[in-house]
């Protein structure tokens, strides 16, 4: 008879929880996952796929409005947030029913309820009580709001995703990745949008050619972008809309308020440090690289860990787990050279060093930088335009970060991701045929360096 009901319980059905329960029951496993909503996770269900379902539907008027240009006659038509929401709804319940089919198909039991670990071994799940050799955490991570006077009158990107209409006016407060696609989406739906970031400018982080780059495209986009800015209390009018107060002594009227300044592990009310499971300082569940806690037989991967917030390291890091635990291959998640992408209005997109991590890092670094207008848009007349950027170990000339702002970023960057990985080196680049004509070709036929030392300073 079995020590434990389960070999693996995993507490949370987002990408990376059902990634591992399900490779862990394809290895032989009994396995079952807890999860109090809907099956998807954040990504699914209330991040980056619909999130870039209404991308898509917001650039549509820049497409409209350049199709004139290319001989088709001027037209804009009407449009229909709700329907736009209601098709979103009903692709993320479409997902939702295929991960419940995938994980349900490989013999994974589905617990739907919220779970809370009692000891090491056991989890109460709802009403019942269930016990399980090994545990995985991947219940992702949720939006933080600052304390201030009236934050009760701000939505998140939760709710952001769900209106039932536009407003005219939007305040966005915050200059990370979710405030910048979301600027830009509700600014290209005709909603008049102020972003207010506390930082010299958006996206803290990323290199800083691109910050000031893709920060001066959105002001040429009409998003009122206010920096070093910091709002002290809302409040809300007699007639039903809202205003901020800033630190300067502004104050601004709008519409809605939306908070995108962070989010944090969702860890509150588990049972993680009852059990022995370490937190660390940053609020999130400590590991080591490969996802194993404080408790040798208790995992955690994804946004609860606090390493990287991204979808596909979650996947890669429940596939870790599975291997280690159910298929005796223990492997660890090579996490150098991650590319990612920030789907704002132009994208952006990087793999690899910053500029100045490079020059923190290493003697004698080489700049390559590009700006140009998008060939689709010397017709068009879009003021619109691309940066692409290299930089270069000036010693072993391997590169260490390709960055780009502009069209079809995301897209572009995943082929340099392979080669970063691959260790190419700037010689290998300049010795690539270009496809042409296209913008892709730009990173493999930039020859002169930069003088300067420095990226541009952000105004």
């Amino acid at each position: 008879m079995a020590r434990y009901d389960y070999d693996l319980v995993t507490i949370g059905a987002g990408s990376g929880g059902v990634r591992a329960s399900r490779m862990s029951a394809q290895f032989g496993a009994r396995v079952a996952i807890c999860e109090e909503g809907r099956v998807g996770g954040t990504c699914v269900i209330r991040g980056c796929v619909p999130k870039k379902l209404l991308i898509y539907g917001a650039h549509y008027a820049d497409d409209f409005e350049d199709a004139a240009h290319y001989g088709w006659s001027a037209i804009t038509p009407p449009f229909d947030w709700a329907q736009l929401i209601a098709n979103k709804n009903r692709e993320i319940d479409r997902l939702n029913k295929v991960y419940i089919r995938i994980l349900s198909e490989n013999g994974v039991e589905i617990l739907a309820a919220r779970a809370r670990l009692i000891d090491p071994h056991t989890i109460e799940v709802g009403k019942k009580t269930i016990t399980a050799e090994n545990i995985l955490v991947a219940t992702g991570s949720w939006p933080v709001m600052p304390d201030i006077p009236g934050i009760e009158h701000t939505i998140t990107s939760n709710e952001a995703l769900e209106l039932n209409s536009l407003p005219q006016r939007m305040v966005i407060v915050g200059g990370g990745y979710i405030a910048v696609e979301f600027a830009g989406i509700f600014n290209s739906l005709g909603v008049d949008v102020v972003e207010v970031v506390r930082a010299d400018t958006i996206l803290r982080g990323f290199d800083e050619d691109m910050r000031v780059t893709l920060a001066e495209e959105m002001i040429k986009r009409g998003i009122d972008l206010k920096s070093r800015t910091v709002v002290e209390g809302i409040e809300k009018t007699d007639g039903g809309t809202f205003s901020l107060r800033l630190a300067e002594g502004e104050a601004i009227e709008t519409d809605l308020v939306m908070y995108a300044t962070g989010r944090a592990p969702n860890i509150k009310g588990l049972g993680l440090e009852e059990a022995g499971v370490r937190i660390n300082d940053m609020g999130a569940v400590a590991v080591d690289d490969s996802s194993r806690t404080s408790v040798d037989h208790i995992f955690a991967v994804g946004d609860v860990t606090g390493r990287f917030n991204l979808t596909p390291v979650a996947i890669a890091e429940g596939a870790e787990v599975a291997q280690a635990l159910f298929n005796n291959n223990p492997t660890v998640v090579d996490r150098s050279n991650i590319p990612t992408a920030v789907f704002s209005q132009p994208p952006l997109a990087t793999v690899g060093l910053t500029e100045a991590e490079a020059r923190a890092d290493h003697a004698n670094v080489d700049i390559y930088l590009s700006h140009f207008k998008p060939m689709k848009f010397t017709l068009s007349g879009r003021d619109e335009s691309s940066a692409m950027k290299l930089v270069v170990d000036g010693e072993t000339d391997r590169v260490l970060g390709c960055h780009m702002v502009g069209m079809d970023a995301p897209e572009i960057m995943q082929g340099f991701g392979v080669a970063l990985k691959a260790g190419a080196t700037k010689a290998q680049f300049d010795a690539t045929i270009g496809i042409h004509p296209s913008a892709a070709e730009e990173f493999v036929t930039m020859r002169d360096k930069r003088p300067a030392p420095t990226a541009r300073k952000a105004g």
